[in-house]
């Protein structure tokens, strides 16, 4: 593992977001749904893809709060444009379980 210094941490755009709209991503190489975040009025909604399938319904998605990086470039992804990285924990079966507050705050929020 790579040491970093705490201005490297500080640099990184970590925010709390609400996931407001999900929809399906036929295109993609590997299941994946388009997701709408809406990351308070300060910053607004960003789209991303997240191959969470096979552990999160739409249903279960929408209204969920998650954590984001917000200051990547935004990113091609077939013909959809993603606009922040979701984050989530990689298992060994290769699924994903996202990362995300225990309790609900205000959406925009920077970790510190």
């Amino acid at each position: 593992m790579e040491t970093i210094n705490w201005q490297d941490f500080e640099r990184i755009e970590l925010r709390t977001g609400t996931i407001v709209e999900v929809n399906d991503f036929p295109e993609a190489r590997q299941p994946a749904w388009k997701l709408l975040i809406d990351f308070g009025s300060e910053i607004g909604t960003r789209k991303s893809s997240a191959q969470i399938t096979d552990l999160y319904s739409r249903e279960e998605l929408i209204g969920k709060q998650i954590i984001a990086v917000l200051n990547f470039p935004p990113k091609q992804i077939g013909p959809f444009m993603s606009e922040c990285l979701v984050t989530g924990f990689s298992q060994e079966n290769g699924s994903v379980v996202l990362a995300a507050p225990d309790k609900t705050i205000a959406n925009g929020l920077k970790i510190s």
